[in-house]
Protein backbone atom coordinates (compact mmCIF):
# COMPACT_ATOMS: atom_id res chain seq x y z
CA UNK A 1 0.00 0.00 0.00
CA UNK A 2 2.65 2.53 -0.82
CA UNK A 3 3.98 2.80 2.65
CA UNK A 4 0.51 3.53 4.13
CA UNK A 5 -0.73 2.09 7.47
CA UNK A 6 -3.26 0.46 7.32
CA UNK A 7 -6.20 1.08 10.78
CA UNK A 8 -9.31 0.27 9.56
CA UNK A 9 -9.01 -3.53 10.45
CA UNK A 10 -12.96 -3.23 11.46
CA UNK A 11 -13.82 -2.27 8.15
CA UNK A 12 -11.60 -5.31 6.30
CA UNK A 13 -8.80 -7.18 6.80
CA UNK A 14 -5.58 -8.09 4.29
CA UNK A 15 -6.18 -11.91 3.18
CA UNK A 16 -3.08 -13.93 4.45
CA UNK A 17 -0.84 -15.45 2.03
CA UNK A 18 -2.00 -19.20 3.87
CA UNK A 19 -5.13 -18.45 2.86
CA UNK A 20 -4.59 -17.41 -0.54
CA UNK A 21 -2.53 -20.95 -1.33
CA UNK A 22 -5.12 -22.98 0.31
CA UNK A 23 -8.10 -21.31 -1.11
CA UNK A 24 -6.16 -21.61 -4.95
CA UNK A 25 -6.74 -25.42 -6.06
CA UNK A 26 -10.38 -24.74 -6.20
CA UNK A 27 -10.64 -22.13 -8.23
CA UNK A 28 -8.63 -24.23 -10.77
CA UNK A 29 -7.95 -27.97 -10.52
CA UNK A 30 -10.62 -28.75 -7.31
CA UNK A 31 -13.43 -26.93 -9.22
CA UNK A 32 -15.78 -29.73 -8.82
CA UNK A 33 -19.88 -29.11 -8.01
CA UNK A 34 -20.24 -30.48 -4.38
CA UNK A 35 -23.56 -32.12 -4.62
CA UNK A 36 -22.07 -34.21 -7.89
CA UNK A 37 -21.14 -37.92 -7.06
CA UNK A 38 -17.93 -38.13 -9.28
CA UNK A 39 -14.67 -37.98 -7.80
CA UNK A 40 -13.88 -33.82 -8.43
CA UNK A 41 -17.17 -33.81 -7.12
CA UNK A 42 -16.64 -35.80 -3.98
CA UNK A 43 -13.61 -33.90 -3.06
CA UNK A 44 -15.40 -30.35 -3.40
CA UNK A 45 -17.64 -31.89 -0.77
CA UNK A 46 -15.00 -33.63 1.39
CA UNK A 47 -13.18 -29.49 1.58
CA UNK A 48 -16.48 -27.95 3.14
CA UNK A 49 -17.09 -30.87 5.33
CA UNK A 50 -13.58 -30.93 6.73
CA UNK A 51 -13.43 -26.52 6.91
CA UNK A 52 -17.38 -26.90 8.83
CA UNK A 53 -15.43 -29.36 11.00
CA UNK A 54 -12.70 -26.63 11.12
CA UNK A 55 -15.12 -23.68 11.96
CA UNK A 56 -17.24 -25.25 14.40
CA UNK A 57 -14.10 -26.12 16.72
CA UNK A 58 -12.91 -22.59 16.73
CA UNK A 59 -16.05 -21.56 18.53
CA UNK A 60 -16.45 -25.75 20.35
CA UNK A 61 -19.79 -25.52 18.29
CA UNK A 62 -20.56 -29.03 16.66
CA UNK A 63 -20.30 -29.15 12.57
CA UNK A 64 -24.02 -29.42 11.99
CA UNK A 65 -24.22 -25.99 13.84
CA UNK A 66 -22.43 -24.34 11.33
CA UNK A 67 -24.45 -23.21 8.21
CA UNK A 68 -22.24 -21.00 5.79
CA UNK A 69 -23.28 -17.97 4.13
CA UNK A 70 -21.97 -14.57 1.82
CA UNK A 71 -20.92 -13.00 5.22
CA UNK A 72 -22.24 -11.46 8.54
CA UNK A 73 -25.09 -9.22 7.02
CA UNK A 74 -27.13 -12.38 5.59
CA UNK A 75 -26.17 -14.19 8.55
CA UNK A 76 -28.13 -11.05 10.46
CA UNK A 77 -30.83 -11.15 8.09
CA UNK A 78 -31.39 -15.19 8.38
CA UNK A 79 -31.16 -14.96 12.10
CA UNK A 80 -33.45 -12.21 12.58
CA UNK A 81 -36.47 -12.41 10.12
CA UNK A 82 -36.39 -16.59 9.55
CA UNK A 83 -37.04 -16.55 13.24
CA UNK A 84 -39.46 -13.97 13.70
CA UNK A 85 -41.16 -15.82 10.88
CA UNK A 86 -40.85 -19.16 12.35
CA UNK A 87 -42.06 -18.19 15.82
CA UNK A 88 -44.73 -15.24 14.90
CA UNK A 89 -47.78 -17.58 16.59
CA UNK A 90 -45.77 -17.54 19.80
CA UNK A 91 -45.22 -13.56 19.62
CA UNK A 92 -44.14 -10.51 17.58
CA UNK A 93 -41.68 -8.54 19.54
CA UNK A 94 -37.85 -8.84 18.71
CA UNK A 95 -35.71 -7.37 21.63
CA UNK A 96 -32.49 -5.30 20.11
CA UNK A 97 -30.22 -2.23 20.85
CA UNK A 98 -30.00 1.06 19.58
CA UNK A 99 -26.63 0.49 18.50
CA UNK A 100 -26.38 -2.59 16.59
CA UNK A 101 -25.01 -3.00 12.62
CA UNK A 102 -27.09 -1.67 9.99
CA UNK A 103 -27.61 -5.17 9.55
CA UNK A 104 -29.40 -6.04 12.44
CA UNK A 105 -31.03 -2.57 12.83
CA UNK A 106 -33.01 -2.54 9.00
CA UNK A 107 -33.90 -6.41 9.84
CA UNK A 108 -35.97 -5.38 12.60
CA UNK A 109 -37.06 -1.98 10.93
CA UNK A 110 -38.23 -4.43 7.92
CA UNK A 111 -40.14 -6.70 10.35
CA UNK A 112 -41.96 -3.62 12.24
CA UNK A 113 -43.35 -3.22 8.44
CA UNK A 114 -45.01 -6.32 8.90
CA UNK A 115 -46.45 -5.30 11.67
CA UNK A 116 -43.84 -7.33 14.21
CA UNK A 117 -42.78 -4.86 17.31
CA UNK A 118 -39.21 -4.00 17.93
CA UNK A 119 -37.73 -2.41 20.75
CA UNK A 120 -34.25 -0.58 20.69
CA UNK A 121 -32.34 -0.83 23.91
CA UNK A 122 -30.63 2.63 25.28
CA UNK A 123 -26.77 2.16 26.08
CA UNK A 124 -24.82 3.86 29.00
CA UNK A 125 -21.75 6.22 28.14
CA UNK A 126 -19.91 3.32 27.43
CA UNK A 127 -21.73 1.69 24.88
CA UNK A 128 -23.53 -0.98 27.66
CA UNK A 129 -26.50 -2.43 27.85
CA UNK A 130 -28.62 -2.41 30.85
CA UNK A 131 -29.37 -6.29 31.73
CA UNK A 132 -31.72 -4.90 34.28
CA UNK A 133 -33.43 -2.74 31.69
CA UNK A 134 -33.99 -5.53 29.38
CA UNK A 135 -34.99 -8.05 32.03
CA UNK A 136 -37.95 -5.83 33.13
CA UNK A 137 -39.02 -5.32 29.89
CA UNK A 138 -38.92 -9.38 29.69
CA UNK A 139 -40.88 -8.97 32.49
CA UNK A 140 -43.57 -7.05 30.95
CA UNK A 141 -43.87 -8.17 27.84
CA UNK A 142 -44.75 -12.14 30.17
CA UNK A 143 -47.78 -9.98 31.52
CA UNK A 144 -49.15 -8.74 28.22
CA UNK A 145 -52.53 -9.97 27.01
CA UNK A 146 -51.73 -8.59 23.59
CA UNK A 147 -49.54 -11.83 21.65
CA UNK A 148 -47.59 -8.91 19.43
CA UNK A 149 -46.07 -7.94 23.12
CA UNK A 150 -44.48 -11.41 23.46
CA UNK A 151 -40.98 -11.38 22.81
CA UNK A 152 -39.61 -14.78 20.62
CA UNK A 153 -36.22 -13.04 19.58
CA UNK A 154 -33.05 -11.18 21.61
CA UNK A 155 -30.08 -9.68 19.16
CA UNK A 156 -27.27 -8.33 20.59
CA UNK A 157 -24.05 -7.87 19.25
CA UNK A 158 -20.97 -9.43 20.69
CA UNK A 159 -18.74 -6.11 20.48
CA UNK A 160 -19.66 -3.21 18.72
CA UNK A 161 -17.82 -2.44 15.47
CA UNK A 162 -17.52 1.60 15.74
CA UNK A 163 -16.46 1.95 19.49
CA UNK A 164 -15.48 -1.86 20.38
CA UNK A 165 -17.57 -1.95 23.55
CA UNK A 166 -18.27 -5.85 24.46
CA UNK A 167 -22.06 -6.50 25.36
CA UNK A 168 -22.81 -8.63 28.74
CA UNK A 169 -23.59 -11.82 26.33
CA UNK A 170 -23.59 -14.45 28.65
CA UNK A 171 -25.87 -12.20 31.16
CA UNK A 172 -28.22 -12.08 28.58
CA UNK A 173 -28.12 -15.03 27.16
CA UNK A 174 -29.24 -16.67 30.37
CA UNK A 175 -32.04 -14.99 30.70
CA UNK A 176 -33.05 -15.43 27.27
CA UNK A 177 -32.94 -18.86 27.95
CA UNK A 178 -34.58 -18.79 31.34
CA UNK A 179 -37.51 -17.13 29.91
CA UNK A 180 -37.04 -19.46 26.79
CA UNK A 181 -36.50 -16.69 24.14
CA UNK A 182 -34.01 -17.31 21.08
CA UNK A 183 -30.52 -15.36 21.92
CA UNK A 184 -28.42 -14.07 18.61
CA UNK A 185 -25.53 -12.35 18.83
CA UNK A 186 -23.47 -10.64 15.89
CA UNK A 187 -20.64 -11.49 16.72
CA UNK A 188 -18.90 -10.11 13.04
CA UNK A 189 -16.13 -8.21 14.94
CA UNK A 190 -15.25 -10.53 17.67
CA UNK A 191 -15.19 -13.83 16.28
CA UNK A 192 -11.01 -14.31 15.21
CA UNK A 193 -10.54 -12.01 17.74
CA UNK A 194 -11.76 -12.98 21.05
CA UNK A 195 -12.15 -16.54 22.50
CA UNK A 196 -15.84 -17.71 22.29
CA UNK A 197 -17.49 -21.02 23.28
CA UNK A 198 -20.74 -21.84 22.48
CA UNK A 199 -20.97 -24.59 24.73
CA UNK A 200 -20.80 -22.76 27.83
CA UNK A 201 -22.17 -19.70 26.39
CA UNK A 202 -25.87 -19.72 26.33
CA UNK A 203 -25.98 -18.67 22.74
CA UNK A 204 -28.68 -19.77 20.24
CA UNK A 205 -27.59 -18.46 17.00
CA UNK A 206 -24.06 -16.03 16.30
CA UNK A 207 -23.22 -13.73 13.11
CA UNK A 208 -19.35 -14.73 11.79
CA UNK A 209 -17.70 -12.96 8.49
CA UNK A 210 -14.69 -14.25 7.47
CA UNK A 211 -12.77 -10.72 6.27
CA UNK A 212 -12.38 -9.36 9.43
CA UNK A 213 -10.10 -12.16 10.87
CA UNK A 214 -7.65 -11.96 7.50
CA UNK A 215 -10.41 -14.67 5.47
CA UNK A 216 -11.75 -13.60 1.72
CA UNK A 217 -14.64 -11.23 1.22
CA UNK A 218 -18.18 -12.77 0.53
CA UNK A 219 -18.34 -15.62 2.84
CA UNK A 220 -19.60 -15.66 6.54
CA UNK A 221 -21.18 -18.59 8.56
CA UNK A 222 -24.25 -18.52 11.09
CA UNK A 223 -24.16 -20.43 13.86
CA UNK A 224 -27.48 -22.11 15.26
CA UNK A 225 -27.81 -24.34 18.36
CA UNK A 226 -28.70 -27.66 17.36
CA UNK A 227 -32.52 -28.25 18.34
CA UNK A 228 -33.41 -24.52 17.50
CA UNK A 229 -35.65 -24.29 14.58
CA UNK A 230 -34.68 -21.99 11.71
CA UNK A 231 -36.45 -21.85 8.15
CA UNK A 232 -34.54 -21.93 4.86
CA UNK A 233 -33.39 -18.54 3.89
CA UNK A 234 -32.70 -19.19 0.39
CA UNK A 235 -35.17 -21.46 -1.46
CA UNK A 236 -33.64 -24.04 -3.99
CA UNK A 237 -31.41 -27.02 -3.96
CA UNK A 238 -30.04 -28.96 -0.90
CA UNK A 239 -27.15 -27.48 0.02
CA UNK A 240 -26.54 -26.75 3.57
CA UNK A 241 -29.24 -29.34 4.55
CA UNK A 242 -31.71 -28.04 2.64
CA UNK A 243 -31.37 -24.10 4.79
CA UNK A 244 -29.40 -22.38 1.88
CA UNK A 245 -29.59 -23.25 -1.73
CA UNK A 246 -26.92 -22.52 -4.21
CA UNK A 247 -23.56 -23.93 -5.04
CA UNK A 248 -21.13 -23.65 -2.70
CA UNK A 249 -18.08 -21.24 -2.94
CA UNK A 250 -15.64 -23.89 -1.72
CA UNK A 251 -12.53 -21.75 -2.45
CA UNK A 252 -14.32 -18.87 0.01
CA UNK A 253 -15.35 -21.91 2.44
CA UNK A 254 -11.99 -23.58 2.30
CA UNK A 255 -10.09 -20.28 2.82
CA UNK A 256 -12.68 -19.15 5.83
CA UNK A 257 -12.15 -22.11 7.53
CA UNK A 258 -7.62 -21.42 7.40
CA UNK A 259 -7.79 -18.28 8.84
CA UNK A 260 -10.30 -18.79 11.37
CA UNK A 261 -7.91 -22.00 12.29
CA UNK A 262 -4.74 -19.61 11.85
CA UNK A 263 -6.21 -16.80 14.53
CA UNK A 264 -7.69 -19.20 17.02
CA UNK A 265 -4.30 -20.89 17.03
CA UNK A 266 -2.46 -17.22 17.45
CA UNK A 267 -5.88 -15.58 19.58
CA UNK A 268 -3.75 -15.81 23.00
CA UNK A 269 -0.09 -14.12 22.09
CA UNK A 270 -2.25 -11.90 19.38
CA UNK A 271 -4.45 -10.29 21.63
CA UNK A 272 -2.33 -9.89 24.55
CA UNK A 273 0.04 -7.77 22.13
CA UNK A 274 -2.78 -6.02 20.93
CA UNK A 275 -4.51 -4.92 23.97
CA UNK A 276 -0.97 -3.80 25.38
CA UNK A 277 -0.14 -1.48 22.00
CA UNK A 278 -3.90 -0.54 22.14
CA UNK A 279 -3.93 1.06 25.74
CA UNK A 280 -0.39 2.90 24.75
CA UNK A 281 -1.69 4.22 21.98
CA UNK A 282 -5.26 5.35 23.63
CA UNK A 283 -2.98 6.63 26.93
CA UNK A 284 -0.60 8.80 24.84
CA UNK A 285 -3.15 10.42 22.58
CA UNK A 286 -5.51 10.97 25.41
CA UNK A 287 -2.29 12.93 27.44
CA UNK A 288 -0.93 14.40 24.06
CA UNK A 289 -4.22 15.92 22.23
CA UNK A 290 -5.87 17.99 24.72
CA UNK A 291 -9.83 18.31 24.58
CA UNK A 292 -9.96 14.40 23.63
CA UNK A 293 -12.58 11.73 24.41
CA UNK A 294 -11.68 7.58 24.07
CA UNK A 295 -15.60 6.79 23.41
CA UNK A 296 -16.33 3.12 24.66
CA UNK A 297 -14.96 0.97 27.38
CA UNK A 298 -11.52 1.13 28.66
CA UNK A 299 -11.28 -2.51 29.22
CA UNK A 300 -14.51 -4.10 28.12
CA UNK A 301 -13.48 -3.56 24.22
CA UNK A 302 -11.76 -5.62 21.76
CA UNK A 303 -8.14 -5.48 21.68
CA UNK A 304 -7.48 -3.65 18.51
CA UNK A 305 -10.31 -0.57 18.27
CA UNK A 306 -9.95 2.68 19.54
CA UNK A 307 -12.70 5.20 18.75
CA UNK A 308 -11.69 8.90 19.57
CA UNK A 309 -13.78 11.86 19.55
CA UNK A 310 -11.14 15.47 19.02
CA UNK A 311 -13.15 18.58 20.31
CA UNK A 312 -14.11 21.21 17.03
CA UNK A 313 -13.09 18.86 14.59
CA UNK A 314 -14.81 17.70 11.47
CA UNK A 315 -13.68 13.34 10.97
CA UNK A 316 -13.88 13.99 7.26
CA UNK A 317 -11.63 16.56 7.37
CA UNK A 318 -9.38 15.03 9.48
CA UNK A 319 -9.14 11.63 7.84
CA UNK A 320 -7.83 13.90 4.85
CA UNK A 321 -5.27 14.66 6.43
CA UNK A 322 -4.13 11.49 7.57
CA UNK A 323 -4.28 10.08 4.71
CA UNK A 324 -2.02 12.54 3.42
CA UNK A 325 0.39 11.62 6.18
CA UNK A 326 0.27 7.72 5.65
CA UNK A 327 -2.75 6.82 7.56
CA UNK A 328 -5.87 4.90 6.86
CA UNK A 329 -8.30 5.36 9.56
CA UNK A 330 -12.43 5.89 9.54
CA UNK A 331 -14.85 8.34 10.68
CA UNK A 332 -17.38 7.49 13.35
CA UNK A 333 -19.83 9.94 11.13
CA UNK A 334 -20.96 9.26 7.73
CA UNK A 335 -20.83 11.82 5.25
CA UNK A 336 -23.73 12.01 3.41
CA UNK A 337 -24.15 14.54 0.08
CA UNK A 338 -21.54 16.55 1.51
CA UNK A 339 -23.04 16.68 4.75
CA UNK A 340 -21.66 15.43 7.51
CA UNK A 341 -23.89 13.58 10.52
CA UNK A 342 -22.95 12.00 13.52
CA UNK A 343 -22.81 7.97 13.44
CA UNK A 344 -25.82 6.16 15.44
CA UNK A 345 -23.75 4.47 17.73
CA UNK A 346 -21.77 8.06 18.74
CA UNK A 347 -25.19 9.69 18.98
CA UNK A 348 -26.69 6.74 21.34
CA UNK A 349 -23.64 7.05 23.71
CA UNK A 350 -24.49 10.71 23.94
CA UNK A 351 -21.14 12.04 22.89
CA UNK A 352 -21.46 15.82 22.95
CA UNK A 353 -21.89 17.65 19.77
CA UNK A 354 -18.72 19.82 19.51
CA UNK A 355 -16.76 16.18 19.89
CA UNK A 356 -19.16 14.28 18.22
CA UNK A 357 -18.33 15.40 14.65
CA UNK A 358 -14.60 15.02 15.42
CA UNK A 359 -14.89 10.60 16.00
CA UNK A 360 -12.10 8.56 14.35
CA UNK A 361 -12.12 5.28 14.31
CA UNK A 362 -8.38 2.85 14.82
CA UNK A 363 -8.47 -0.53 14.36
CA UNK A 364 -5.26 -2.10 14.48
CA UNK A 365 -4.58 -6.11 13.22
CA UNK A 366 -1.91 -8.82 13.63
CA UNK A 367 0.41 -6.85 11.73
CA UNK A 368 0.13 -3.45 13.28
CA UNK A 369 3.86 -2.19 15.30
CA UNK A 370 4.55 0.00 17.82
CA UNK A 371 6.42 2.29 15.18
CA UNK A 372 3.47 2.37 13.30
CA UNK A 373 1.60 3.78 16.28
CA UNK A 374 4.34 6.14 16.67
CA UNK A 375 4.14 7.53 13.68
CA UNK A 376 -0.08 7.78 13.64
CA UNK A 377 0.37 9.77 16.97
CA UNK A 378 2.69 12.07 15.20
CA UNK A 379 0.30 12.66 11.86
CA UNK A 380 -2.63 13.08 13.96
CA UNK A 381 -1.53 15.49 16.62
CA UNK A 382 0.08 17.34 13.57
CA UNK A 383 -3.51 16.94 11.58
CA UNK A 384 -6.05 18.07 14.75
CA UNK A 385 -3.65 21.13 15.90
CA UNK A 386 -3.97 22.37 11.59
CA UNK A 387 -7.70 21.59 11.94
CA UNK A 388 -8.52 23.61 15.26
CA UNK A 389 -5.88 26.54 14.17
CA UNK A 390 -8.46 26.55 10.94
CA UNK A 391 -11.37 27.06 13.62
CA UNK A 392 -9.78 29.43 15.79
Amino acid sequence: MNNKIYLDNAATTEMLPEVSYAMEPYFIKKYGNASTTYELGAEARNAIELAREQVAASIMAKPCEIFFTSGGSESDNWAIKNTAGERKHEGRHIITSKIEHHAVLHSCRYLEELDYKATYLDVNRDGIVDVNELEKIVRASEYSREPKDRITLISIMYANNEIGTLQPVEEIGKLARRKGIIFHTDAVQAVGQLPISVRHLPIDMLSASAHKFHGPKGMGFLYVREGVELPSFIHGGAQEKGKRAGTENVAGIVGMAKALSIATKEMGRKSRELTSLRNYFAKRVLAEIPDTVLNGHREKRLPGNLNFSFKDVQGTALLVLLEEGGILASAGSACSSGITSISHVIDAIGVPKEYAYGTIRFSMSRDTARKDVDKTISVLKNSVEILRKGIA
